[in-house]
């Protein structure tokens, strides 16, 4: 409905203008007092169940593959699997969220993560091992798509410290899975499958904030649409594709989901080819790990005080830079300083979805970014380990892939100066506010 239609309502009687069926409907009722605090619980638990899916078995996968007779072909697709699965999962959130709403699909999909935990453990299978894993799979997709959704519609003022707070929460679950996953496993009996099976129960806890909170978003979303019966259906958002923008966040997402895949994979495999023990490199990978607690509540804030957020990732690329270089020359010597760089690096991921969140203006526009980014970015990220591998095999050292490793930080480095310019998707498709 156009603005100036809707500012007749303030009119006198003889200057209204608007049909009694377009007329809007009273003011909505306030929002209940308790759905915030309840809002920022759900978001912090979702956040939390978004990677030990994932993590929790890197930490057994050995058992894993061992108790189910995976060969070789099979393993390597597991490997690959979440990364397509956030690719393509991710597509349909923008749909879903059209149809039932940001908060109904965030349960569904913690739901869906949950299910996905319960059963794997007790499969006897490699198939079906994967399919519950898959199921999980595309729970975390959907709510990796639509947590800055969630944000940008219910605390719009404040994107920058809820992105902060759900990227702090989301880098404590991966290394916290990563980390506490084999000493549980040997407390609780030896099993690997004990050792997954408990973290079906976080995914369950996090289910029970989205219950009342997907139930209000419904009762809002129904009072709104019995009020503006007969009225223009709201635009759904910007053509996603014309935006230069759009495609430098997709691009810089995945190039730096793909540094990340590439640490989580093979850091621990060049620290140990320079001589240092298994275990040391286990730390020196948490330690890189954990680097993106504190940071990723601090760059979220950060960047959402600041008009164009290129400087930040220039900064995050250049300590890319130099840990990579590091690991080339001196990569025992240095270990701690290379792990603790990388580990800043890798903070590109709470850079890129806060920027999600400030280069759209409305919801619509955030559903759409968020799900285009993410799924291009996810495809953009698939062949980046690999490759790394197949080049560490045919040239058996490790020179080769850390040139290759460290070139793809200086697109990347470009991409987001481009992605954090001070403009919207909505403003670079012609859309009005």
């Amino acid at each position: 409905m156009p603005d100036e239609e809707i500012q007749t309502i303030d009119r006198p009687r003889a200057a209204r203008t608007v049909p009694p069926q377009a007329r809007p409907a009273a003011p909505a009722r306030p929002r209940p007092t308790w759905l915030g605090p309840v809002l920022i619980v759900g978001i912090v638990l979702a956040a939390l169940n978004l990677r030990p899916a994932i993590t929790s078995l890197g930490a057994l996968f050995e058992e894993v593959r061992t108790g189910l007779g995976m060969s070789g072909t099979v393993a390597g697709l597991i490997t690959s699997v979440p990364a397509l699965c956030f690719a393509v999962f991710g597509v349909t959130a923008p749909r879903l969220s059209r149809r039932f709403g940001p908060a109904a699909v965030v349960c569904a999909g913690m739901a869906a993560v949950a299910a996905g935990l319960l059963i794997r453990p007790f499969t006897h299978s490699a198939a079906g091992f994967l399919a519950a894993s898959a199921l999980s799979l595309a729970g975390i997709a959907l709510t990796n798509v639509l947590l800055p959704v969630i944000v940008k519609r219910w605390f719009p003022d404040r994107v920058g410290t809820m992105t902060g707070l759900y990227s702090m929460a989301l880098a404590l679950g991966t290394s916290l899975a990563a980390a506490a996953t084999v000493p549980m496993t040997s407390a609780l009996g030896g099993s690997w499958r004990t050792g997954l099976l408990v973290w079906a129960v976080l995914a369950v806890v996090a289910v029970l904030p989205w219950l009342p909170v997907a139930a209000a978003a419904r009762r809002e979303k129904r009072a709104a649409a019995s009020g503006t019966a007969g009225a223009v259906r709201a635009d759904t958002g910007p053509k996603i594709v014309r935006s230069r923008t759009a495609w430098a966040l997709a691009c810089y997402f995945g190039l730096q989901a793909t540094g990340a895949y590439i640490t989580m994979g093979w850091l621990p495999q060049i620290f140990r080819d320079a001589g240092v023990s298994a275990s040391t490199a286990g730390v020196l990978l948490a330690v890189t790990m954990v680097m993106g607690v504190p940071l990723a509540f601090v760059i979220p804030n950060l960047a959402g005080r600041m008009k164009n957020q290129g400087a930040i990732a220039v900064t995050l690329g250049v300590f890319g830079l130099v840990g990579y270089t590091g690991l080339h020359f001196a990569p025992a010597a240095g270990a701690w300083a290379w792990a603790l760089l990388l580990g800043v690096s890798n903070c590109a991921f709470p850079l890129v979805i806060t920027l999600i969140g400030l280069r759209a203006k409305s919801p619509a526009g955030v559903v759409k970014l968020s799900a285009f980014a993410q799924s291009v970015g996810y495809l953009i990220s698939i062949p980046g380990p690999l490759l790394i591998g197949a080049l560490y095999q045919h040239s058996g050292g490790w020179d080769l892939p850390l040139t290759l490793m460290a070139g793809l930080l200086i697109p990347q480095i470009a991409l987001g100066v481009l992605a954090g310019r001070d403009r919207t998707i909505e403003d670079e498709c012609g859309m009005r506010d």
